[in-house]
């Protein structure tokens, strides 16, 4: 097995997530106490340091390079603007190496009181009514229906689009990997489920109502990891261990039923729990991240790892 380049050191506590902005300069690491740490890549030292939420993060990701939102295990959603500027008068002392309870958190923008129940992060993508990045909307497991999705608009923070998938007539269980998409002006929702299945939906503008285009059950297991590459592909991780391929077109009808679309590949890896999926940018291979403690490393094409 090959050694690590560097190790970065600092959480006390088992790291929940993790994500590469500012051209991979900056990685922000956040842990099962809350804690989140934003680490300068080049100098591998951390520039800001703050206890995000008083239980586990379940996901982080930069909006427009000056903010990171948090999502937590408490039921909120947060903005922190940490802009470029910001980072000399941050604290910067690691949770692990010092007195935790006195460090003075980034400007807190934005806060959202959504459902976390099933240990399910939100998913994010730039809005369709704006040309830039300065508005998103944000999918999260809905607050009325644990089995639906939530919608958010920020920055104004209100519902856009409730209860997506209650419409389904087949039982999914609750939302556990989920990714929304603006693709050629449709918005696009993926979501893998508690029951092993599935399911991309799509927005009818005129109507404003979300219809499901695709619908599989490829897994025995809940999904644990899912991620897209756009326009068309998508692939799936699970408690189990099957990792599934699945190709979509958004211009065919809609369903409501039939949960037994075809995934285009399957692949049987023997070792369970592919806790977490990632494709490459250009979509032509994927990593995971397994139970058992080991990245392994696909090609998108024919699933040969």
């Amino acid at each position: 097995m090959d050694a690590p380049v560097y190790v970065i050191r600092g959480h006390p506590s088992p790291v929940h997530s993790l994500h590469f902005y500012r051209s991979n300069s900056r990685l922000v690491s956040a842990d099962a106490e809350g804690w989140v740490v934003l680490w300068d890549i080049p100098v591998r030292r951390p520039v800001a340091v703050w206890r995000a939420h008083d239980s586990a993060v379940l996901g982080v990701a930069d909006w427009d390079d000056s903010n990171i939102i948090t999502h937590g295990r408490d039921n909120k959603i947060y903005v922190w603007q940490v802009r470029s500027e910001d980072e000399p008068s941050l604290d910067t002392r690691l949770p692990a190496t010092s007195s935790s309870e006195h460090h003075r958190p980034p400007w807190l923008l934005h806060a959202l009181d959504v459902n976390a129940l099933n240990f399910c992060s939100f998913a994010m993508c730039p809005s369709l009514k704006s040309a830039s990045s300065s508005q998103i909307l944000l999918a999260v497991p809905s607050s009325k229906d644990p089995n639906a999705i939530d919608i958010y608009h920020l920055p104004s923070q209100t519902r856009v689009h409730a209860a997506v998938g209650q419409h389904l007539d087949f039982k999914t269980g609750m939302p556990m990997a989920l990714r929304l998409s603006n693709v050629n002006s449709k918005l696009i929702l993926l979501a893998g489920y508690e029951s092993g299945h599935a399911v991309t939906f799509t927005l009818e503008p005129e109507s404003n109502i979300w219809h499901t285009v695709y619908s599989s059950k490829p897994h025995s297991q809940p999904v644990l990891s899912l991620d897209y590459h756009p326009p068309s592909t998508f692939f799936t991780s699970s408690a189990d261990s099957i990792i599934a391929k699945h190709e979509i077109n958004s211009d065919t009808g809609y369903k409501n039923s039939d949960p037994e679309d075809p995934p285009s590949h399957i692949i049987n890896t023997h070792h369970a729990g592919q806790q977490s999926l990632s494709l490459r940018s250009d979509g032509r291979l994927f990593a995971t991240a397994g139970w058992d403690s080991r990245i392994r490393v696909y090609t998108a094409r024919n699933m040969k790892e």
